[in-house]
């Protein structure tokens, strides 16, 4: 080292060896910059008295490089050296007073000396904030520490005095990026000791999960208008948790896996090559089931799963066929947590394309095993009832496509009989109308969303490995409340909540497609190049609670236009699609499905916000709702059976169908025939009044009876107990 770059160190350490020119020093480095007079006050010097001793004292920081001026502000500033002078004074403290070290448990679970240059490091790596702000800000919270005297820390307990200090310097922005994710000591005990002793270990954990990643989704994800939306029940998001991770549907195409087998991305379990048998085909399609749950929210639906099948059926004793399926559906029933939809088609145009079999080879035509999908059909509706003569069988859900063939196939027929007697007996199946376009074959899956060849004209590409991307739900009743009646303010509001549903969607669509190979691995598997699942043909719905209450909210102070004003809301609700088609795309849609998550949430949210009084809903006090769903009502005498009111409601609403719809139709306690509720259906499909439909009743049932009722019991017939009846009830709150 020369001697003048050694006589410099020395005036730099002679610099900070006067405890009034380290103070200025400290000053400057928690303000950024003082001006003179800024200086002078802050140290309580007397300009009077003491301007000599600060003017000395401040030319010697000047000629040592320790501190600079702003000619333009007039204010004095730390140079690079003079930080790095004030971080090695504050190690040269902390190693004189070593024995009184903090010790920090960390979030590794280990305990480490206090280090302030953690908090940095953080701060620019998390927050972003820049460098100097971020040294100042970690300076000021290990003063504060200090000065409490604590000999023990947890990192969470210093993230949180370092919001503290942001929040009071105005620093929201920064705050917010550093926010830690997690729950309450008090709520985890709540998980762990909770009532629910059903839920078991994993259930805990899913739950923890589940709420960490809802509070990153409001906090990082969601712009600040949608996430307070959400929060105030402006909308309600579904599917929050898992907003970023997942779509909420898939409609599959099996024929893929029958084809090219199954590729998983678990390498505990080896990877399964095309079926050769009926009940090895089966068994792939447990697995496709099974794996595809952790990657989909709420249901997966495989379409035309009779047709696709019935190759596999060909030369199989019938009973061997049965209790292969018997299985199937048992374990579909006690092992996939998602809720499943084998949809059943009756012949149609599907029949004339190439029929996959075996070892994944071509075997002609479906239409040439129009006799074993027949049977397939029959077999899996008669194994339903069988097993749910005494507790329903709630998965897998069925779905029945009927056409204009149905009557005229005496065996086609007798499965629509039968799925009507299902529908009776216990409203387990799903009826689609196959009659307007078998060109262009629709496909439902059970919550009502809608696919049908809309872009690019092909039924495969359009309807199959596509989904239901996610939801938000509007909550009409509170823009009747915000708006006060006056309709010209409640479509202004209209407007602005369908556009922060659409945003929030948009943004979901954009999330998912930047992260499919991270967390959509299984799903988007190849196959020749050919990628499995098309997240871009997914659909987003724009999702509309309490209509009827917001009817009839409307309708009590202007009854002469009630009708007049419902007829204009959905109007306007299909103008808002048309408008913002070309800019988001033509599978954005308004609906009204069912959505017992956002019906309830958004009820009790208005209630608690206006009084049960003013807020018009469905359910009882204890546990109100928004409707979401269509029902029709019986009614003697009617030729439909139907009342005129409920057709006429079904009719209006047809305008926002293209999305998803869904008509459900109460039967209540009384007893029906599976030939007149058949031909009820079919009127309802040739008259074009329904296009996709649910017969539903409540159904009581005693797990220490084996025995279930029509109807909400609350004794048991046959034993008296109480505790043991559990109520069945699809759309009870919707």
């Amino acid at each position: 080292m020369s001697q003048s770059h050694r006589t410099r160190g020395v005036k730099v350490l002679k610099a900070v060896s006067s405890p009034l020119r380290l103070q200025f020093l400290n000053l400057l480095f928690d303000r950024n910059a003082l001006s003179y007079t800024e200086l002078m006050t802050a140290l309580k010097m007397n300009p009077s008295r003491d301007a000599g001793r600060f003017a000395y004292h401040l030319k010697f920081l000047l000629k040592t490089s320790l501190v600079e001026a702003d000619v333009e502000t007039k204010k004095y500033f730390l140079t690079d050296l003079g930080k790095m002078i004030i971080d090695v004074a504050d190690r040269v403290e902390k190693n004189a007073q070593k024995t009184k070290t903090m010790l920090v448990r960390t979030s590794h679970s280990t305990l480490e000396e206090f280090d302030s240059s953690k908090i940095t490091n953080a701060l620019i790596k998390e927050a972003k904030m820049p460098p100097d702000q971020a040294q100042r800000t970690a300076k000021e919270t290990e003063k504060l520490l200090e000065k409490s005297k604590t000999k023990y820390l947890t990192a969470p307990l210093i993230r949180e005095i370092v919001n503290t200090i942001l929040i009071q310097k105005g620093q929201e922005h920064y705050r917010h990026k550093l926010t830690r994710l997690g729950l309450p000591v008090h709520e985890v005990t709540s998980l762990i000791e909770g009532k629910d002793t059903s839920q078991g270990a994993d259930s805990i954990l899913r739950r923890a999960g589940q709420t960490i990643f809802e509070e990153y989704t409001v906090l990082n994800v969601l712009p600040r208008d949608i996430a307070d939306a959400h929060a105030s029940g402006a909308i309600h998001i579904n599917n929050l948790s898992t907003w970023l991770l997942k779509p909420n549907e898939v409609v599959h195409d099996v024929r893929f896996f029958l084809q090219n087998g199954l590729k998983t991305t678990n390498m505990l379990i080896l990877c399964e090559g095309p079926p050769e048998t009926f009940e090895s085909a089966l068994s792939l399609l447990f697995s496709l089931m099974l794996h595809s749950t952790s990657e989909i929210d709420d249901l997966q639906t495989l379409d035309h799963f009779n047709l696709f099948l019935a190759p596999f059926m060909r030369n199989l004793a019938l009973s061997a066929a049965k209790e292969h399926l018997r299985l199937f559906l048992l374990r579909i029933n006690q092992h996939v947590e998602a809720a499943i939809n084998l949809t059943l088609s009756l012949p149609s145009i599907i029949a004339e394309k190439s029929a996959i079999g075996p070892q994944g080879k071509t075997v002609g035509k479906y239409a040439d095993f129009a006799e074993e999908s027949l049977l397939l059909a029959s077999l899996i509706l008669e194994i339903i009832r069988e097993e749910s003569i005494a507790k329903m069988l709630l998965n897998p859900r069925i779905i029945l496509k009927i056409n204009k063939e149905t009557l005229s196939n005496d065996k086609a027929k007798a499965i629509a009989l039968m799925a009507h007697e299902l529908a009776a007996e216990r409203g387990v199946v799903y009826f689609s109308n196959a009659y307007s376009d078998v060109k262009k074959p629709v496909s439902f899956s059970s919550t009502g969303s809608r696919f049908e060849p809309d872009l690019t004209g092909d039924w495969e590409t359009d309807t199959l490995r596509t989904g239901r991307l996610g939801m938000v739900t509007v909550n009409l009743p509170r823009i009747a409340q915000e708006s006060e009646k006056d309709s010209t303010k409640f479509f202004d509001l209209l407007r602005e909540r369908y556009e922060l549903a659409a945003r929030a969607l948009e943004i979901k669509s954009r999330m998912l497609r930047q992260r499919e190979k991270v967390v959509l691995p299984f799903m988007t598997q190849n196959a020749n190049g050919d990628k499995y699942f098309r997240l871009e043909n997914c659909s987003s719905l724009v999702n509309f609670a309490g209509l009827q209450e917001t009817i009839d909210a409307f309708g009590k102070r202007e009854s002469a236009t009630g009708s007049g004003f419902k007829w204009e809301l959905l109007q306007n609700i299909v103008n808002l699609k048309m408008k913002g088609g070309k800019r988001r795309g033509k599978r954005l849609f308004p609906v009204i499905l069912q959505s017992r998550e956002a019906s309830e949430r958004l009820a009790q949210l208005d209630v608690d916000k206006y009084g049960v009084a003013k807020v018009k809903f469905s359910g009882v006090r204890e546990k109100p709702f928004y409707s979401t769903v269509k029902r029709l009502r019986l009614q003697a005498g009617n030729p439909l059976g139907i009342s005129a009111e409920s057709l006429e409601e079904i009719q209006r609403l047809k305008v926002l169908n293209p999305g998803g719809n869904l008509s459900v139709i109460e039967l209540g306690q009384t007893d029906y025939r599976s030939e007149d509720l058949l031909n009820l259906t079919l009127l309802l499909f040739e008259n074009q009044i329904a296009e996709f439909i649910a017969y539903n009743r409540a159904i009581t049932y005693c797990c220490n009876c084996d025995k279930s009722w029509f109807g909400v019991l609350h004794k048991c017939p046959v034993c008296g107990a109480i505790s043991t009846l559990t109520v069945f009830d699809r759309f009870s709150f919707s």
